[in-house]
């Protein structure tokens, strides 16, 4: 996507309590459309199971050893489509890099981007956007950015940015069959209320772009915290209570209305999704707080297989000897797990 200058990201942004985010991303034109690239071979034939995986990479900071991962890791030897959030283009932070492409190119995929925010904190970002992205083996279609109900401004978070959260709609080519697949990242900083209205906002643009007997397949960071992101009060005394906490880390639909609204709107997330712990948030004593935030939700797709591979560099035992994944010394690829779902049509 082109770039826009510091100068005017800031004028646009300064914009922001005048007028609001909405109507200040509206003027832009990187966040209407989506960028797209088809870059792979078109498969011959569709195998009897497709694999999907959701996977936050955290920016793309560790941008060589997270396509390491994606190629050397055996539970993603076979994957199909990816619904990855959080990626950068242009940021200081992951090299300056465009990171969907890179990731697209170096593991023969093809992808749909989109804006999420645009962030104004660093000038020396060559564009600093911020955004998701749908990697598929298969060829994309179409693809539409759709920006979600504000719930949390950030433009006065010390993260200050232009933008919205943001689902990808798209429809893929699955020799001759369409299919939707849908990337979809909801607001950490908010409440059950605030994701579900956001979550609602996606399953409608699905029903005004297939039709029902059209599988579909939504993959994603919920932020599923089971609490208000923004309440840091709130989820430390939950985390300092471990009887409670462990119960709503078993029981997230109760907490979490986006879980059964899934179901109302004719979708299915149990068999799908993870059933351990998918990211790990920092708490003030050095250690992690334990959350299932990522989620696939499906219809028209049964589930064959499903799992969950950790990013702790601990974990990774099967980086092959010299590549930059072997040789990583930090902590963590990423605070997010990957998880996967291998599915066919139901």
């Amino acid at each position: 996507m082109e770039a826009i200058s510091y100068e005017e990201r800031v004028k646009l942004g300064n914009l922001v309590p005048l007028l609001g985010q909405a109507e200040v991303i509206s003027r832009i034109p990187q966040y209407q459309s989506c960028e797209v690239q088809n870059l792979a071979e078109v498969p011959a034939e569709s195998p009897e199971t497709l694999k999907h995986v959701v996977f936050n990479i955290e920016r793309g900071v560790t941008l060589n050893e997270t396509i390491d991962f994606l190629k050397m890791c055996p539970d993603l030897a076979d994957m199909d489509i990816i619904y990855a959030n959080e990626l950068d283009d242009g940021a200081v932070r992951s090299g300056q890099k465009n990171v969907a492409f890179e990731i697209g190119k170096a593991i023969g995929m093809n992808y749909a981007y989109a804006v999420e925010f645009i962030e104004l904190v660093n000038p020396e970002d060559s564009k600093g956007f911020h955004g998701n992205a749908l990697f598929s083996r298969w060829p994309i279609k179409w693809a539409k950015a759709v920006h979600l109900p504000e719930a949390y401004n950030w433009y006065f978070d010390r993260q200050k940015r232009i933008g919205m959260r943001l689902g990808i709609v798209c429809a893929l080519d699955i020799c001759g069959k369409e299919v939707g697949a849908v990337c979809v990242h909801l607001e950490n900083r908010a409440d059950s209320a605030g994701r579900a209205a956001q979550m609602a906002a996606i399953y409608d643009v699905i029903d005004q772009n297939f039709a029902k007997d059209v599988p579909v397949m939504i993959g994603g960071d919920l932020n599923t915290n089971t609490f208000d992101g923004n309440n840091v009060q709130e989820f430390t005394a939950l985390y300092q209570d471990t009887d409670k906490f462990a119960e709503r880390l078993n029981e997230v639909e109760k907490y979490e209305g986006v879980l059964p609204q899934a179901e109302y709107r004719g979708y299915s997330y149990r068999e799908f999704s993870s059933t351990e712990g998918t990211r790990r948030k920092p708490m003030p004593n050095g250690e992690s707080m334990v959350l299932k935030l990522d989620w696939l939700i499906a219809r028209g797709w049964e589930c064959r297989e499903r799992g969950t591979i950790s990013t702790e560099t601990k974990d990774i035992t099967w980086a092959e000897p010299g590549s930059a994944l072997a040789e990583f010394t930090g902590k963590e690829l990423s605070d997010h797990n990957a998880c996967w779902a291998k599915c066919s049509f139901a």
